[in-house]
């Protein structure tokens, strides 16, 4: 049943160029194409499609639930052809034109079924918008209530990226202490309650990460995910839910030498029934903007990915889009959209999901084991529920905690031993410099390199852990 709840306004909150951002003059023009088939339009300026030199888009695919490398399994050979040859999706001609900020009708759909099934959004005036990933997605919903001179809440530990593209605007960073499942609610509700009127306005918007939270690898369990939009509503904070890693979820972690071959060890993989409610999936204001990315799921470079939001912000972004991206690459978009919609559809695409989470969790069990077996004593760590990342502390010893400036002999003493992990100062909001953690992410190396690189930090790190 459709529900008749109706977003809280939050549009107050806009920054002055949000406000200012509207629909593009020529774009706006588009709706009296779509409405009068009969119209001869002379006023685009859209280049003729019969100029466009791509007669078909074809990829070889991998079968819904296996691998690419699997050579027994056939496969499924993904075609759109110019003109679009059934009603499911549409030809290149389309893919390949100017279009408006929401994306191709298909691929724009998609998200959508897939959102209502997936998140089943509370409030009834909620819509997707299309983004080139999430990194594009979280400027554009930055810009809507964070401007220069105003403060963004983050996690104490987050993205680089992140960092790097608000600082140069002129946006403050305020962190939050987190735990084992990331921000403390009761840590936020302090910074938003203490807040005093010489640090600047009030913080409208916080940013989280809240599945194998990055860098640290934290996931926010339901009840978690409840206290922290209990406090955003308190406070009246926009919430950025970034969730890349949403579909990377496991079963809990199990020793490979575990009772169990790898059908019976990863039977209880959560698939897209059983993941952990969203943060959108509790918002009954509106106040979640949540942001999701194929990168992961898919491939990075094919830069797609949608915006969940109430319709009023998803407009203003799309707007932003016309001014930026006009949407995700047309050949993207077109393989997404036939591949999901028409190749795999939602039931095959939750097969693909399953396979994805069966390989990061074999990866993520082989990895606990190695570090479990030669990093003991060295490292603390808790094992993540999701992604692709374990947060080490390391465990200096006396001697070298006294040292100033260790963890970068720590890094050079990796870097001599041909391991690289990523140091923690640069994951720190707070610009902490010596900070006793490192990010090591399990996704990229070979499982028979994931044991090289386990002993060779063994080695950089016994000087400083003995």
């Amino acid at each position: 049943m459709p529900s008749s709840i109706h977003s809280k306004d939050l549009s107050p909150y806009f920054t002055e160029a949000a406000r200012l951002r509207d629909n593009s003059p020529l774009k706006s023009l588009g709706k009296y194409m779509q409405n009068d088939p009969t119209l001869v339009s002379l006023g685009a300026g859209l280049p003729h499609p019969d100029t466009f030199p791509i007669a078909s888009l074809s990829a070889s695919v991998a079968q819904p639930g296996k691998a690419v490398a699997d050579t027994a399994s056939a496969k499924l050979d993904v075609t759109v052809q110019a003109r679009a040859s059934d009603s499911a999706i549409e030809g290149l001609e389309k893919f390949l034109q100017y279009g408006n900020g929401r994306g191709v009708p298909s691929y724009s759909e998609f998200a959508r079924k897939h959102t209502e099934s997936v998140h089943r959004p509370l409030y009834s005036d909620w819509d997707v918008v299309v983004s080139a990933g999430n990194t594009d997605a979280f400027v554009k919903a930055l810009m809507l209530f964070c401007e220069h001179g105003d403060t963004l809440i983050v996690d104490e530990w987050t993205y680089p990226a992140i960092i790097g593209t608000v600082v140069p605007m002129g946006i403050k960073l305020a962190p939050v202490a987190m735990d084992g499942e990331g921000a403390v609610p009761e840590a936020l509700d302090r910074l938003c309650a203490g807040w005093s009127e010489d640090q600047g306005r009030r913080p409208r918007m916080a940013y989280t990460i809240p599945t194998a939270q990055n860098p640290t690898g934290a996931t926010m369990s339901l009840a978690r995910k409840q206290a922290i939009y209990a406090v955003a509503q308190k406070h009246d904070l926009v919430l950025i839910e970034d969730d890349p890693y949403y579909y990377l979820q496991f079963a809990d972690y199990r020793p490979l030498s575990a009772v169990g071959g790898p059908e019976e060890r990863y039977a209880d993989l959560p698939g897209l029934q059983a993941l952990l409610p969203s943060l959108l999936s509790i918002d009954t204001d509106g106040r979640v903007i949540r942001l999701d990315s194929f990168s992961k799921i898919l491939a990075p470079g094919l830069r797609c990915g949608w915006i969940t939001a109430p319709r009023y912000i998803a407009d203003k972004i799309q707007f932003h889009n016309e001014t930026s991206i006009q949407q995700p690459a047309g050949l993207s978009q077109a393989l997404v959209s036939k591949l999901l919609n028409v190749e795999w559809g939602h039931a095959g695409w939750e097969r693909h999901l399953v396979q994805t989470q069966r390989e990061y969790a074999v990866r993520r069990d082989l990895f606990v084991d190695l570090c479990l077996e030669k990093l003991k004593g060295m490292v603390e760590f808790v094992v993540p529920q999701a992604g692709m990342f374990l947060w080490f502390r390391v465990l200096l010893s006396e001697k070298s905690r006294a040292r100033p400036g260790v963890m970068d002999e720590v890094f050079e003493s990796m870097i001599s031993n041909h391991v690289l992990l990523v140091p923690g100062r640069m994951f720190s909001p707070a610009g902490v410099s010596d900070s006793p953690y490192m990010r090591a992410a399990f996704s990229f190396a070979s499982t028979n390199d994931l044991s090289v690189a386990v002993d060779r930090l063994q080695l950089a790190l016994k000087p400083f852990t003995e």
